[in-house]
Formats: structure tokens, sequence, C-alpha cells
């Protein structure tokens, strides 16, 4: 007679560095609670999946509208290494579209990037100096 086994081990298909996304008008709002948590994963989970979605025009425009810029600020100053690359990779999508620069010059945001300058990581610094191009390219 066969005896059934669970594994300790996770299945072969799950992506331990992907979120689940909630589905329609709720998506934005649970990853921007995830973006707030204490918990360093989730907040690492939400950040790609937030990479993800931020090459569509239509959830960067809705994305500013419910305060993202303001959480992605504060992550910013995080002392997580990849938190602070994987903020200035969604923060450097975010400006290649129109909305998402226009959005950068209301909420400060280039203030607080200026401040990563200097900062250890290659990939952060390329991330926002790849973001300022982009910047650069609008008038005001």
């Amino acid at each position: 007679m066969a005896h059934a086994q669970i594994s300790k081990y996770l299945p072969p298909d799950i992506n331990p560095t992907k979120a689940a996304i909630a589905y329609g008008c709720r998506a934005l709002p649970k990853l921007n609670e995830e973006l707030n948590s204490e918990d360093l994963l989730t907040r690492q989970k939400a950040l790609m999946a937030l990479c993800d979605l931020m090459h569509d025009p239509e959830y960067v425009y809705e994305a500013i509208n419910l305060g993202f810029l303001e959480s992605l600020k504060s992550l910013l100053k995080d002392n997580d290494d990849v938190v602070r690359i994987k903020t200035t990779e969604v923060l450097y999508i975010m400006a290649t579209h129109n909305v998402g620069r226009n959005g950068f010059l209301e909420n400060d945001i280039i203030l607080a990037l200026s401040f990563l300058m200097d900062d250890p990581y290659t990939l952060c610094r390329q991330n926002l100096h790849q973001a300022f191009k982009y910047l650069a390219q609008l008038p005001s």
C-alpha cells in the first residue's frame, strides 16, 4: 500500500520573488499596502510586481493618483539594497511615460532621487541616471 508523503520543499513552478497580484481595480491599492509593509520580502515582491505593471501608461496614471510616488519616495531611503535598486527601476520605468514625468515634478521626486547619486550599488545609480535622462526630455 502506498503512503502519502508531504514534501518540505516548494513546488518547482512557484517563484518566491513574484507577488500574487489582485485583479482589476484592487491590484494597485493592494501593492501600495505591500510597499508600506514592515516585512522586507513583502516589499521586495511588491516592487518586482510593480516593475512589470508600470510598462502600461494607464497603470502609471492610476499609481500616481493612488499616491505611489510618496511610497516610492520613502523606499528610496530603505536600508536594503534590493529595495533601493528596484525602487529606482520602478521610477525609471515610470519616467518613460509622459504622465510619470509630470508626476515626478508634482511630487518632488527629483530631490529624493538626487540623494542616491553616491549609492554604493551601480545598478541603483544606473536606474537613477536613466530616470534623469527621461526627465530631461520634459521642457518644464
